[in-house]
């Protein structure tokens, strides 16, 4: 039975980026044969070192770290800004990238300020009201949970802030960015106690994913 304190435990997401972050996790010297096909698998348990993973939604990352359940966990930007956990953000790895705009209907395409005190959908309120904030804009905030891109269709709100990638979504629903509101990667993040009493074993891992991130290995870059 391994000792807790030297057992290490990393909070991966399933779903896209989960590929990605198996690949890196194994180009920083871990064990990943068992990984790669996990089924309906939540816990996986290396049997060659002292490392387990678990496998959970995105936005559950950072409360698994925060209360200590992982130590570690891989998580984008975007989630963190947008919880305000407490936890240590260590590394950015740099895949994963998209970015969050602010998109109104087509043949509505408007100066930002033009929108000032309407209603904006989106699933991030925190990161929506602060870009606003910022910008002295008074907006009523309506959080939903999907199909962002409905909500001016409906008339639920003159705008939206999203997720985009490659910006096909916004285009089948008629919808056309008018700001941008932050870029978002993957990061690495710790458990605050976790980093300090396992910093024998944490500190190496995230060198060595330094070092593949910096080579620009994950992305083909040898």
């Amino acid at each position: 039975m391994v000792a807790a304190r030297e057992q290490l435990t990393i909070a991966l997401p399933k779903g896209t980026l989960y590929k990605e972050t198996v690949k890196l996790l194994g180009m920083a010297g871990l064990d990943i044969d068992f990984m790669k096909d996990p089924g309906r698998q939540l816990l996986l348990q290396s049997e060659k070192e002292a490392v387990r993973f678990i496998i959970c939604r995105p936005t559950d990352i950072p409360t698994y770290v925060e209360y200590g359940a992982a130590d570690l966990g891989l998580v984008g930007k975007d989630t963190i800004m947008e919880q305000h956990k407490d936890i240590y953000e260590l590394l950015d790895l740099k895949y994963g990238g998209c970015r969050f705009v602010v998109a109104v209907p087509e043949g509505k395409e408007q100066q930002l300020q033009y929108w000032n005190q309407t209603r904006v959908a989106t699933k991030f309120p925190r990161i929506a009201e602060e870009f606003f904030r910022q910008r002295g804009m008074q907006m009523e905030i309506v959080k939903l949970h999907g199909n962002i891109e409905l909500a001016p269709i409906v008339g639920l709100a003159e705008m939206i802030v999203d997720l985009v990638s490659t910006g096909r979504t916004l285009r089948e629903n008629k919808l056309v960015p008018v700001a941008d509101v932050l870029s978002s990667t993957t990061r690495l993040i710790a458990n605050r106690v976790s980093h300090r009493l396992k910093s024998e074993r944490i500190n190496p891992l995230v060198d060595r994913m330094r070092q593949v991130v910096e080579e620009g290995k994950l992305n083909g870059n040898d």
